[in-house]
């Protein structure tokens, strides 16, 4: 699909990647943009029409499909990440939260609007993952999880939706330079960089778009030799633990 005269919709809108994603769809000739966040009066990208959307809530997300009935591509962007272990954090509320958000969300999303792409042609649904959706990282593992979901769920869409000419699109990236990862020690994506890598995916029909060079090296090592990751992440989080000691 072209970019240029589309109907877009980005969730999490309001900072980091949303905003940079509602911004370059602006630039790059959509024909209108909304820009969606829990809260609303956040939102700052000029020319997007603002609309309040926490994709964890079914009515506004409901209520959402009903007024962007004309939205042609879909930027499931929102998602939270709290950087918790697996069985080291105090409770299971930060994994219950991300699977909420992350995963549970993005896919009543990807439900309700479906049917909205297909009345407009088909266009395009675009997850926003992480490769971590390829493997765990331990201080960050219920967060893994959440994006593990996301993946295989992206892909199951793609296959209930091809028949509708809907393309389904999964973005890989390592950290981006975001509120997010602010906390993050290392390289970091400059957050136009994978709106740019994105757009032209989108263009040229590519189902995955690995946005950055992490992403290109965590792709070929998880599928060459998935072992040299888990033996890097033990290595990790047992240098962790002695930190912690």
């Amino acid at each position: 699909m072209q970019i240029k005269g589309c109907v877009a919709l980005v969730t999490g809108a309001s900072r980091g990647l949303g905003r940079a994603f509602a911004a370059g769809l602006l630039n790059a000739g959509a024909a209108k943009v909304y820009a969606a966040a829990r809260d609303p009066t956040t939102l700052s990208v000029s020319g997007a029409q603002a609309i309040k959307l926490d994709i964890t809530n079914a009515g506004e997300v409901a209520a959402a499909a009903e007024l962007c009935g004309d939205v042609s591509l879909l930027i499931n962007n929102a998602g939270i990440a709290s950087f918790t272990p697996l069985l080291g954090s105090a409770s299971t509320d930060a994994a219950r939260a991300e699977i909420e958000t992350n995963y549970f969300g993005t896919l009543a999303m990807c439900r309700a609007f479906a049917p909205v792409l297909a009345r407009n042609g088909g266009g395009a649904i675009v997850n926003v993952l992480s490769v971590v959706s390829w493997f765990n990282v331990p201080p960050q593992g219920s967060y893994c999880v959440s994006k593990a979901a996301e993946w295989s769920m992206t892909r199951g869409v793609r296959i209930e939706v091809r028949g509708q000419k809907t393309l389904v699109v999964a973005v890989h990236a390592g950290y981006i330079d975001t509120d997010m990862a602010s906390h993050i020690a290392g390289p970091k994506t400059p957050p136009e960089h994978v709106v740019e890598a994105t757009l032209r995916g989108i263009e040229a029909g590519a189902e995955e778009i690995l946005a950055d060079e992490r992403a290109r090296y965590v792709k070929a090592t998880t599928f060459s030799n998935p072992q040299s990751l888990d033996d890097a992440m033990q290595k990790l989080w047992d240098e962790r633990a002695k930190n912690v000691r």
